[in-house]
């Protein structure tokens, strides 16, 4: 990822336009803001969130509260709590998030 033509600057996540997206249950809330080609993401998941596709973008995401359990195509599992984080590469391992008891996250890719 290379950053470049970025001016400095804040953003007020609880001023950013929050879009709903179901997952196969739950739902997801996104609130995003574009810089460049770089897409950086507030996402709330609900309780019994289970995402409905196996997802192959690269992210570099930070679990702020709740446990995300992200699950690896090839059946590896993960669970994320506050203070931790995963990173991926497009196209490296498609995986997908589900949260028994809803997650925010920080997510940039």
């Amino acid at each position: 990822m290379k950053m470049s033509n970025i001016p400095f600057g804040t953003t007020d996540w609880a001023e950013v336009e929050r879009t709903e997206h179901a997952g196969e249950t739950g739902m997801a809330y996104w609130r995003t803001r574009k810089f460049g080609d770089l897409r950086v993401r507030m996402v709330e998941y609900t309780p019994g969130y289970l995402a409905d596709h196996w997802c192959s973008k690269g992210h570099i995401l930070f679990c702020l509260e709740g446990e995300l359990h992200t699950e690896l195509e090839d059946g590896r599992q993960f669970v994320l709590t506050p203070g931790m984080s995963y990173q991926v590469a497009d196209q490296a391992e498609p995986h997908r998030s589900s949260t028994a008891t809803g997650a925010k996250l920080f997510i940039v890719d």
